[in-house]
């Protein structure tokens, strides 16, 4: 059965056509899909009961079933634990600041990265998220809390750019006026430095903001947190980084995990801020995760707002992001892992 979450308007017109319905059905059904977020066709009461009974033999709707909700205590941040169809599990987290609401969603079941640092990809990657399971992640949490979700960061479990077509299609389809409309500038899709599909998003020139998940100056010290970094060189991710500015003039941010002792030295502040001047880049400082197969541990902070001081001082600007969810499972993979190892 073809999965009819994931079609785009225009290719739901055309699914219509060659089902000998009129084109403007797909218009009724993406609304109901994307804007009533219904999980079956007999919900679509504005359908006659023979489409709706010849959709459901044709085509399958993705429900994603929620498992498990962890509810801060500290701030209200709610960590969602999905089943997918298939029985893998995935993790999203929804974020409530002044500006609105905030989901980062996951984009594959594990990861296949192998960063240090990440309790995601413990197990390695068993697979892509299709664009409607991204999608539905979204619409599961603004359907539990009933109120809408204004901004999304692709930052969860997996790679976003090892996945890349069905994140292209999520960015489309979310951003649609047909759909929930989350406009573009809201949307910020994070990589690890995959420098071909950096490109190829660049030349799309979408109104994104990418986020580069850095976290070393150096190729040495790089290549000792992430694997990527054997096969693409901060030279080479940082041309790409131009090339996408110079594509869309939007602003890239640089992820930066702080982990204590490894780097967090004022060499570091000078290598980071090096590269940061070079694309104009924003820096993002994250107290690093504490995951107990990693031994890593944040760097404390104080020692963050002076890393923060060093590269201001250097003529980069830079935040330390806001810890949220402290007091649940908030580093990514690590609610999915604990189930895991519950089940056997």
């Amino acid at each position: 059965m073809k999965d009819i979450k994931s079609l785009t308007l225009e290719q739901l017109k055309e699914e219509m056509t060659a089902i000998g319905e009129k084109p403007f059905r797909a218009g009724q059904i993406y609304k109901w899909l994307h804007v009533k977020l219904v999980n079956s066709f007999d919900e679509m009461t504005d359908l006659s009961a023979s489409l709706r009974e010849k959709l459901a033999k044709e085509y399958e709707i993705t429900d994603l079933k929620q498992l498990e909700v962890q509810i801060s205590k500290e701030d209200g941040t709610r960590k969602y634990l999905f089943a997918l169809g298939d029985g893998n599990t995935v993790e999203s987290v929804l974020m409530r600041y002044h500006h609105g609401n905030s989901v980062c969603i996951s984009s594959q079941v594990g990861c296949r990265m192998g960063c240090k640092f990440c309790a995601s990809t413990i197990g390695g990657c068993i697979r892509s998220l299709t664009s409607s399971e991204m999608l539905d992640q979204i619409y599961k949490i603004s359907a539990d809390i009933g109120e809408r979700v204004s901004n999304v960061v692709v930052m969860g479990m997996g790679e976003p750019m090892d996945n890349y077509d069905n994140v292209v299609r999520f960015i489309t389809m979310i951003s649609d006026e047909n759909g929930l409309n989350i406009s573009q500038r809201n949307l910020t899709v994070s990589t690890c430095g995959l420098v071909p599909e950096i490109r190829k998003l660049a030349d799309l020139q979408l109104s994104i903001t990418l986020a580069i998940s850095l976290h070393a100056g150096t190729d040495e010290k790089r290549k000792s947190l992430m694997p990527i970094a054997n096969k693409y060189s901060i030279a080479e991710l940082t041309d790409a980084c131009a090339y996408y500015f110079k594509k869309t003039g939007r602003r890239l941010t640089f992820e930066y995990s702080l982990i204590a002792g490894v780097n967090d030295t004022e060499k570091d502040a000078d290598d980071i801020a090096r590269i940061a001047r070079k694309v104009s880049a924003h820096v993002n400082l994250i107290p690093v995760n504490p995951v107990t197969e990693t031994g890593f541990k944040p760097t404390a902070g104080r020692d963050t707002n002076a890393f923060k001081n060093a590269l201001e001082k250097r003529g980069v600007t830079a935040t330390v992001r806001r810890e949220m969810g402290r007091d649940i499972d908030g580093a990514c993979g690590q609610l999915r892992k604990r189930r895991m190892e519950n089940l056997t």
